[in-house]
């Protein structure tokens, strides 16, 4: 496996572009287009939030068959507890894109981000769909990255090159997010593109294990989005053996690429959290089941303590031993042992005599790796998140202002 340029867009039948229609105040790209020349085989998951935006609505029944040929993504705006209007403008937005590009509107994905409660200013929307078909271009991968994004400081984008029986086979991906993040399906946005051969059904066994493994372990703020998503789109052209099962040596060499993917992607989403100046990565080993490590881990990672004593460099392992008491996770308090990168902190749960200076200092260090051993069985889990600093309160009282 090798990392490449590009992220959407190295990948074989892909275009994209990014162009700013004025849905934000300032003159910055905020509307994506992705479309694969022929239709693809298409997979996604979504938020399990019960307040459900429209276009999160839209993609669901449009996946039905297993197939997408575009995606078109708005930021600014989530287009969430907006009614039967919001309903509307979500599949104008895909009747929209589909007049542009020629192709049936059911082969159109919608997306969109930002403040919820507003309906879409349609007029700019369309003419932002114009403006982005007229710029489809296998180098538009970057354009449509900065474009879907929020309050992100930066675009985050990844692109693989992996080998299935012997054939070069490419996985790029793209994503925003920065607040209101805790996925559990997947504001978080993702959007992955491959030339692998695979069928519909196969695809979105890959995408929900993946997903588990990655977007479903990382959190921010522990709020979970009205409209995160993850949509892959397979454009079948690279020259193997279709994979048409859930096993196998070709279907296992997938999923590995893709969690490279996912998992880098991940770590982007969690160090650019708001107001974050570290990526925080919580390991949670040899837990009674898989369950019990996630409950550990998410205790762990969505401590507003154990965030802020991050922040502060502040070794107070005792917030570490208190999250993960209250996690509900089965485990004996006196056979827990804690590191800070491979330094110990914690031996049996109590103090291990370590230095106050050395872990000051590995604390300041991005990034953060702490390490939770319960001895109560053989399951791990990795999550990932990232400190609460000064600046995440500044960042969402001023969100709308």
């Amino acid at each position: 496996m090798k990392q490449i340029d590009g992220g959407i867009t190295p990948v074989s039948g892909v275009r994209a572009a990014g162009v700013h229609a004025g849905i934000k105040a300032t003159e910055i790209k905020d509307i994506a287009l992705i479309v694969t020349d022929t239709p693809a085989t298409a997979a996604g998951v979504f938020t399990k939030n019960s307040v459900t935006a429209a276009p999160v609505i839209v993609c669901r029944e449009h996946l039905s068959d297993g197939q997408a040929q575009a995606v078109i993504v708005n930021s600014g705006n989530a287009n969430a507890c907006t009614g039967e209007v919001g309903m509307a403008n979500a599949r104008r937005m895909a009747a929209a894109t589909a007049e542009q590009l020629g192709i049936d509107a059911e082969l159109v994905l919608v997306s969109s981000t930002g403040v919820i409660g507003q309906q879409l200013p349609m007029d700019k929307i369309e003419n932002g769909i114009r403006s982005a078909a007229n710029a489809l271009s296998t180098e538009g991968g970057a354009d449509a990255a900065e474009a879907i994004m929020t309050t992100d400081t930066y675009p985050k984008s990844v692109a693989v090159e992996i080998e299935i029986r012997g054939t070069p086979v490419r996985i790029g991906g793209i994503a925003k997010g920065s607040g209101m993040i805790a996925p559990n399906m997947a504001t978080m946005l993702s959007y992955l593109t491959t030339d692998a051969k695979i069928n519909a059904e196969t695809l979105q066994a890959a995408l929900n294990r993946v997903v588990d493994d990655t977007y479903n372990l990382l959190t921010v703020d522990t709020d979970r989005s009205t409209n995160d998503t993850v949509l892959i789109l397979a454009t079948g052209h690279a020259d193997h053996t279709e994979i048409a099962a859930a096993e196998g040596k070709d279907y296992e060499a997938f999923c590995e690429g893709l969690l490279c993917v996912c998992t880098e992607l991940v770590k982007m989403l969690a160090r650019d959290g708001e107001g974050a100046t570290k990526l925080v990565e919580v390991v949670v080993k040899h837990a009674n089941n898989r369950d019990d490590a996630e409950k550990a881990a998410r205790a762990v990672a969505e401590s507003p303590l154990v965030k802020t004593a991050v922040f502060a460099n502040d070794a107070n392992w005792g917030r570490i031993m208190m999250a993960i008491g209250k996690s509900g996770a089965a485990f004996d308090p006196y056979q827990v042992d804690v590191w800070l990168a491979d330094y110990q902190l914690v031996k049996d749960g109590m103090d291990a005599g370590y230095d106050e200076d050395k872990a000051t200092a590995l604390f300041a260090q991005d990034p953060v790796r702490i390490m939770i051993d319960l001895c109560a069985g053989d399951a791990a889990v990795t999550m990932w998140t990232c400190d609460y600093s000064y600046d995440y309160i500044r960042i969402n009282a001023d969100y709308r202002t």
